[in-house]
C-alpha cells in the first residue's frame, strides 16, 4: 500500500472540489457525507500504510519529473518514512472526528459548504506536507497550510475579532517563513538538491559548494533558519502571539489546528528534517532554549485566562514548548510520542469545549459557567479524561509522553530545562483543572435563561469525544513497558537512531505524578471547596505576578510599542515624502509645462500689438538679466 500513499491526500482533495463544483446550496447532509466520508477513506488507507511500514519497514521515494531549469531537473512526489506514515493517521482520524462534530456546531451557519471546503483543502495541504520527499514541495504545502488557516480563522470574517486574528495569524507567521525559505535556498545552493536524502547526505559529510563559511557553521545557520519557520508555525516564543488570538475561528477550527494540522506542521518539519539539526551543537541548544521558555511561559499565561479556549491554546503553546525542548535534547522519539498523544487529548479538550460553548450560546467565559456536569455528564466525563491526560496522570495517554520528555531533559545534564519541564508540568495540571472545576462543578454562575436551555450535545458531537477519550486513554501504551516501547522501535526504524534511549530512572514517573497531582490539588482547593480564595490572592501580594500572567507579559504591548507603531510612523513618513516631495515634484513640472503652454496658448492670438508687448516684455527680461550678471551699470 505504500505506493499508493498519493490517495491519502487525495480523498480530502477530491471532497474539495466536489463541494465547490456542489456550491452553497448543497444540503448540509450531504456536504458533511461528503467530507467525512473522504476523510475517512484517508485513514483507512494510511491505516493500511501503516501496518505495512511497520511490517516491511519504510519504502523508497516515488518520483516523478515536475520541470527543467537549466540543467536542473525538479522532481515532485511522496515518501513514506515510519515518521510520516505515523503522522498520516493521527492526522487523517483526528480530520474525521473534527469533520463530524462540525455537523451540528456549524449547522444552519449560511456559509457551511465553503466551511467544509476550507476544511478539506486544510487536510489536502496538511497530509501533501507530511508524504513530500523534498523541502521545495513542503514549502508549497507549508504555505497552503497557512493559507488555509487564515482562510479559517478568518471564517467569520464580519466580526472584527476574526479578522484581526486572521491577519494577525498570517503575518506572524510570515516572518517564520522568510527564514525557512532562506533557509531551503541555502540548501540548494550548497548542496545542489531539495532532497531530503541528499541534504541528509551532505550534511553528514559536510561537503557543500561554497566557500564563504565552514561547514560547520553553515549546519548551524541553515538549522537555526529552518527552525524559525518552525518557531512561526508552532507558535514558540517570540511568534507565539498569533495561536491564542486564532480562537475567534470557529471550535472546530482550533481543534484542527491545535491538535493535527498547522501548529502540528513545525514539530513535524524539525523532527523530519532531525538529521540536519543532529549535526549542529549549537541549532540544539538554540532549539532547547526556545521550547523550555514557551513551554513555561505560556503555562504561566495559562493561570489566569478566563476564556474557556484561551486556556486550552495557552495549553497548546506549552505542550508545543515541550515538543521542541525534546528535540532541542535529542529526545526525538519523546517528541513524536507527546506530537501524537497530544493530538488526541487537545483535540478532545477543544471539542468539548466546544460543546460546552454550543450548549450556552456560544459564551466562553468560565466565570459565568459553573454545574454543566448535571446538564452534559458526556462532555463533562470527556472533558476530565483530557484533562487528566493534559495533566499526565496515569495511566492516562499524556503520563507516558511527558514523562518521557522529562527524563530526556533530565538525561540531557540540563538540569534548568528539567525544573522548568517540572514547573509547566505543574502550572498545566492547576489552570486545566481550574477550567473544570469552574466548568462542570458547583452552581451555574450565568442567567437562568441560559441554565434552562443547556443540554447535552447529540450523538454526532458526543460520539467524536468518546472516540477520542479512549484515544487519550489508551495511546500513551503505544510507546509504553506494557509494549515494549514499540513506537520507538517502530520511529527508529532503518537506523535512525538520534540521541540514545535515555536510562529510566526510577523515581521519575512518582515525581512527575506527584507535580501534577500537586497542581490539581491546588485547583480543587480554590476553585471547588474554596478553601483558598483565588480573588484574594490575585488582588492581595500577587496582584503584580496576577497582572503580568493575565496581561500575557504584556508582549503584544511590547510589540505594538516596539514595532508596530515605529513602522507605522516610518510608512506616514515614506507615505509624506511620496506623496508630496516625490509627487509633488512631478506635479510641479506638469504643472509647470501646463502653464507655460496654456500662456503660448494664448500668446499666439494673431495680433501684431500683442506680439509687439511679448517681444518688448522678452526684451526687457534679457535686459534685466545681462545687467544682473555683469553687476549693472557703473
Amino acid at each position: 500500500m505504500v505506493e499508493y500513499a498519493w490517495l491519502v491526500p487525495l480523498f480530502p482533495l477530491v471532497a474539495y472540489l466536489l463541494l465547490f463544483v456542489l456550491g452553497r446550496r448543497a444540503q448540509e447532509g450531504v456536504v458533511t457525507a461528503i467530507a467525512v466520508l473522504a476523510s475517512l477513506a484517508a485513514f483507512v488507507v494510511s491505516l493500511m500504510i501503516l501496518s505495512e511500514v511497520q511490517a516491511n519497514g519504510p519504502g523508497a521515494p516515488y518520483m516523478f519529473h515536475w520541470l527543467t531549469v537549466g540543467s536542473y531537473t525538479l522532481s515532485m512526489g511522496y515518501e513514506v518514512t515510519a515518521l510520516n506514515a505515523m503522522m498520516l493517521a493521527v492526522v487523517t482520524f483526528v480530520s474525521t472526528l473534527v469533520f463530524l462534530f462540525s455537523k451540528s456546531y456549524m449547522k444552519g451557519d449560511e456559509r457551511f459548504v465553503v466551511f467544509y471546503q476550507y476544511l478539506s483543502l486544510f487536510v489536502f495541504s496538511m497530509l501533501g506536507l507530511v508524504i513530500s520527499p523534498n523541502l521545495l514541495q513542503v514549502y508549497i504545502f507549508w504555505e497552503l497550510v497557512g493559507l488555509c488557516s487564515f482562510l479559517l480563522v478568518g471564517f467569520w470574517y464580519y466580526k472584527p475579532e476574526a479578522a484581526a486574528a486572521a491577519k494577525k495569524a498570517f503575518i506572524v507567521t510570515r516572518i517564520g517563513d522568510v527564514g525557512l525559505f532562506i533557509g531551503i535556498m541555502l540548501l540548494f545552493v550548497a548542496t545542489g538538491t531539495f532532497d531530503y536524502a541528499g541534504v541528509f547526505q551532505a550534511v553528514e559529510s559536510k561537503n557543500f559548494a561554497i566557500d564563504w563559511i565552514s561547514p560547520e557553521a553553515f549546519i548551524t545557520l541553515v538549522a537555526i533558519l529552518i527552525f524559525i519557520g518552525a518557531i512561526g508555525k508552532s507558535a514558540q516564543f517570540p511568534l507565539h502571539t498569533w495561536l491564542p488570538d486564532a480562537m475567534e475561528g470557529p471550535t472546530p477550527v482550533s481543534a484542527l489546528i491545535h491538535a493535527a494540522t498547522m501548529v502540528a506542521a513545525g514539530v513535524y518539519l524539525v523532527a523530519r528534517a532531525f538529521p540536519i539539526f543532529a549535526a549542529s551543537e549549537t541549532a540544539l541548544t538554540v532549539i532547547a532554549v526556545i521550547g523550555g521558555i514557551t513551554a513555561i511561559f505560556a503555562a504561566l499565561i495559562g493561570l489566569t485566562q478566563n476564556d474557556i479556549k484561551r486556556v486550552v491554546a495557552y495549553s497548546t503553546v506549552s505542550q508545543l514548548g515541550y515538543m521542541v525542548m525534546a528535540l532541542g535534547v535529542s529526545a526525538y522519539v519523546a517528541s513524536v510520542f507527546h506530537l501524537m498523544t497530544h493530538a488526541f487529548f487537545k483535540a478532545l479538550l477543544f471539542l468539548a469545549a466546544g460543546s460546552v460553548i454550543h450548549a450556552l450560546h456560544h459564551n466562553q467565559d468560565i466565570r459565568s459557567m459553573g454545574g454543566l456536569w448535571k446538564k452534559m455528564p458526556v462532555t463533562g466525563w470527556t472533558f476530565l479524561i483530557g484533562a487528566l491526560a493534559l495533566s499526565g496522570i496515569p495511566p492516562f495517554a499524556g503520563f507516558w509522553s511527558k514523562d518521557e520528555i522529562l527524563l530526556g531533559a533530565y538525561a540531557s545534564g540540563n538540569t534548568l530545562l528539567f525544573v522548568i519541564g517540572l514547573i509547566a508540568a505543574f502550572c498545566t495540571a492547576f489552570y486545566i483543572f481550574r477550567v473544570f472545576f469552574m466548568t462542570f462543578t458547583g452552581e451555574f454562575r450565568g442567567d437562568k435563561d441560559t441554565w434552562d436551555h443547556a443540554h447535552e450535545s447529540g450523538p454526532v458531537m458526543t460520539i467524536p469525544l468518546v472516540l477520542l477519550a479512549i484515544m487519550a486513554l489508551v495511546s500513551g501504551l503505544f510507546n509504553s513497558p506494557v509494549t515494549d516501547y514499540a513506537l520507538a522501535d517502530f520511529l527508529q526504524a532503518g537506523g535512525l537512531h538520534y540521541g540514545a534511549h535515555p536510562e529510566h530512572v526510577s523515581w521519575m514517573p512518582y515525581v512527575a505524578t506527584l507535580v501534577a497531582l500537586a497542581g490539581i490539588g491546588l485547583a480543587y482547593l480554590m476553585y471547588k471547596t474554596k478553601s483558598i480564595n483565588p480573588e484574594r490572592l490575585a488582588n492581595g501580594a500577587l496582584r503584580p505576578l496576577y497582572n503580568l500572567s493575565y496581561n500575557k507579559f504584556y508582549v503584544d504591548e511590547i510589540y505594538h510599542y516596539a514595532i508596530v507603531l515605529p513602522v507605522v510612523w516610518i510608512g506616514r513618513i515614506l507615505n509624506f515624502i511620496d506623496k508630496w516631495i516625490v509627487d509633488g515634484i512631478v506635479r510641479l513640472v506638469g504643472q509647470g509645462t501646463y502653464v507655460g503652454a496654456l500662456g503660448l496658448k494664448y500668446a499666439q492670438n494673431g495680433q501684431v500689438q500683442t506680439y509687439g508687448l511679448i517681444t518688448v516684455l522678452g526684451a526687457v527680461v534679457l535686459l534685466g538679466a545681462a545687467m544682473y550678471a555683469i553687476g549693472g551699470v557703473r
